[in-house]
Order: C-alpha cells, then structure tokens, then sequence
C-alpha cells in the first residue's frame, strides 16, 4: 500500500511538473497524456470542448509511441449522444467503465457509444476511466484513461487519482485560458494606443508594432508621427522600460505629451525632449524610457533634411536607393527620465531622393548573448537588400527576417523621400507641403 501511495504522489508531481512549465495548453496536455499512458494506463486522451458543442481531440497517447500525439480532429457533439464520453462532457463522471460497458454499445446506433469513437485505441481494452475537465464550474473537456490486455484493471482507487489529476488540468487549461484572453486584450490595448500615420503628400510611410513573443505581449515600445503648424513633419520612436501594462500606458501619457509639447513649441528636438524630460520627472519620476525625436524640414521638391535628437534610442538608419547604409549617430544624449540637468544636442543629417529613413526599437537588433554591434551589422544587411521596396514591404520584411523570434515587443517607423522631380499636388499652403 505504502508503495502504491508513493507511485500515486510521484505521478502527480510529475503533472503538476508537466503543466508547470508551460504556459501553453496543448503542450501541457501533450505531456500529461504521454505520463498517464506511461505510469496509470495503456492509453490516454484528451478532448476540449469549444463552442456550439464541438469537441476537439487535442491528444492522444498510446504506450507503443511513447510520446503524446498532437490530433487536429474536430466532431460536434449530437444532442442524441448519449455514450460515456457524451455524458462526461455533459457533466456526468468520473466514470469506471469495465469491457462489458465498452463493447456493449452498437455502431449504428449510436457512433459516440462505440470504443473506436471513444478512443480506447484497441478493441482488446479491458477497463477504461473518463472524467471530466472542471473549471468554475464550467466542463472544459475530458481525460480517457484506458488499459488493455491482460494488464490489471483500473479500479476505484485510481478513479480517485484521475479525478485528482483533472481537476489540476482543468485549472491549469483555465489559467492558460485566461493567461491567453489577457495577452490578446493587452495587445489590443497597446495597437489602439498607436495612431494612424499621416498620408497624402509626398512623403511616404509605413510602421510595425509587433508584440514579444513571450511574456504578457504588451510593453512601452511606440511610434508617432505628425504635421507640426509649421508644416514639419514628426517621426518618432520610443521605449518606455518594461514589459507589462504599466509600460504601455506610461508609453500614452508620454507620447501625448510629447504630441502637446512639440505641437506647441515648434522647436529643434533637443529643446523638445528637455521640455519633455521636465515633465516626466514632474509627473511620472519613476519612470524611464528612450526616444527619437526627429523633424523633416525642405521645400516641396526638395532638397530634405532630417533633424533629430536622441535620449538614449539607437540612431536612425539611413538607407539609399542603391542600398548604400549610414547610421545617423549625431544628436545622442541620455534617456528619459535619468537628469534634467545634462545637456542635449540635435544635429542634422541630408536626405537623398529615394532614400529611407528607418526608426526603430532595440527589439530590432539586439539578441540574448550576441553583441549589439553584430545585430547593427545584421539590420544594414537586411535594409540594404530592401532599399527599393515600398516601405510598407520594407518594414514587413524586417520583422519577418529580424523578429520572427523575438522576446521584446518591436516597433518600426519608416519614411520614403521622392524622387528629386516630385510634383505634389497640394500646393495652396505650407502645411499641403508635407502631410494632408
């Protein structure tokens, strides 16, 4: 007995092991289903209930595979169904079923009743357990157990075990669920904070926020660009510190001042990001972040010029038409939220015809373990090969060659010049110039 009650304690730590380390839900019954088939039957299965009753069969094991098996098969639930996996679904269980109660049913009565619509994998399955998935109270699926042959059959004691063991399930697929709504919401709540870009004049523009591919998917990374009275044009970039939803609305009430600030003062960007550092510390001391901020200046045909200054941000990068790239270092000081008493300077930098300007945060280009100078290196490479596509190509090529792995969220701002001989259309006032 002392035996027995220590193999039952082992599986369950082995299961609470297997859920633990994920947080994704089908990985986490994968694993469970291969240690059930291994330490407490021959077979195992998991199926979840979605809606308007359709039942998916996220897994099963068989102890000949020795690994969970990943299904696709999706069947609805029929209001006649009235078979031990139909009832356990229903809330019915757990439920001890022997060889009689497996081979009773008739296929063409009802298919939910036979063993192969159930899943007991063999026809020489001689007991079988099903229980279901619980959580609030809501049945989220079923767990079948079975053994086959002449192995010993499942009898009360493991029933007891099951039902120990589903009701971690069901609060481990719960958690993933709700981890899940919480990452779709915050993310949702980070797009709708990132504005429309400004389109229509010569100038061209696309941007990217991708999310990190771990953690909450939510953090301060942000974009901006607008038309000044003036008839400047704006681009920024910025990082609040963070990855969580405390980041990303410190990132909105940054980027709304910022807004507020430059829209007023019209100056150079370094006096735009000290006023801004003034407010920061006035209004949110705790917190700390990197920005760009940059203006585009020149007549409608040309020449342009950027002009930018940087608190702690990686310098924009220049790219030609011909795939020439320079990073445009001038104008670096510290970031956001460390003094306001340090100085900050803004430089300026020529724009050719054709040419791509490419903001972006350090999600881009840095990696665990590998200095930043090779990710520098590796975002010129991959630019360069872009130089000619429109920028909406350009930046989704980016993401997909540099961030398709990443675990910091990543934003992208690029701008196109037109070519010398550019005509605009809207010439009635200064602001037509740049942006409608």
């Amino acid at each position: 007995m002392l035996e027995l009650a220590l193999t039952r304690l082992t599986v369950l730590a082995d299961i609470n092991s297997a859920l633990a380390e994920t947080m994704d839900a089908s990985e986490g019954l994968r694993r469970v289903c291969t240690i059930l088939a291994r330490r407490v039957g021959d077979w195992c299965a998991i199926d979840r209930l979605a809606g308007d009753d359709e039942v998916h069969r996220i897994c099963a094991t068989r102890t000949e595979t020795a690994s969970a098996l990943l299904t696709e098969e999706r069947t609805t639930l029929p209001e006649t169904a009235t078979g031990p996996l139909a009832r356990v679904l229903r809330g019915a269980g757990p439920l001890l079923l022997t060889r009689a109660d497996l081979q009773k049913s008739a296929p063409h009565r009802d298919p939910w009743d036979t063993a192969e619509e159930l899943g007991y994998a063999r026809r020489d399955a001689v007991s079988a357990i099903i229980a279901p998935l619980w959580a609030r109270r809501e049945v989220l699926g079923a767990l079948t157990v079975t053994r086959c042959g002449d192995h010993p059959l499942l009898v009360a004691d493991d029933v007891r075990l099951v039902d120990d063991i589903v009701h971690r399930v069901g609060l481990a697929i719960d958690n993933a669920r709700l981890h899940r709504e919480t990452q779709h919401i915050a993310e949702r709540l980070q797009r709708s904070l990132l504005p429309p870009l400004p389109h229509g004049g010569a100038l061209t523009m696309a941007a990217r926020y991708s999310p990190s591919a771990s953690g909450a998917q939510v953090g301060g990374d942000w974009y901006d660009s607008f038309l000044l009275p003036n008839g400047d044009t704006t681009l920024i970039i910025g990082d609040v510190t963070g990855h969580d939803l405390q980041a990303a609305v410190t990132m909105s009430k940054l980027r709304n001042m910022l807004r507020g600030i430059a829209c007023d003062r019209q100056e150079s960007p370094h006096r735009i990001l000290q006023r801004l550092d003034v407010a920061q510390h006035t209004l949110y001391p705790d917190a700390t972040a990197t920005c760009l901020y940059a203006l585009v200046h020149g007549p409608e045909n040309g020449p342009w010029e950027l002009e930018h200054s940087s608190a702690g941000h990686p310098a924009p990068l220049l790219v030609t038409k011909d795939g020439d790239t320079r990073y445009l270092d001038g104008g670096h000081g510290h970031m956001l939220g460390a003094s306001t008493d340090l100085p900050r300077t803004s430089a300026t930098a020529p724009l050719p015809a054709q040419s791509t300007v490419l903001l972006y945060t350090d999600g881009l280009i840095e990696r665990r373990g590998e200095s930043i100078d090779r990710g520098f290196t590796r975002l010129r490479q991959h630019a360069a090969a872009l130089a000619r596509e429109t920028p909406e190509t350009f930046c989704a090529e980016l993401l997909t060659g540099l961030a398709s792995d990443n675990t910091d969220d990543v934003a992208l701002l690029a701008l196109r010049l037109p070519p010398n001989d550019h005509s605009p259309t809207r010439t009635a006032s200064h602001e037509s110039r740049r942006f409608a």
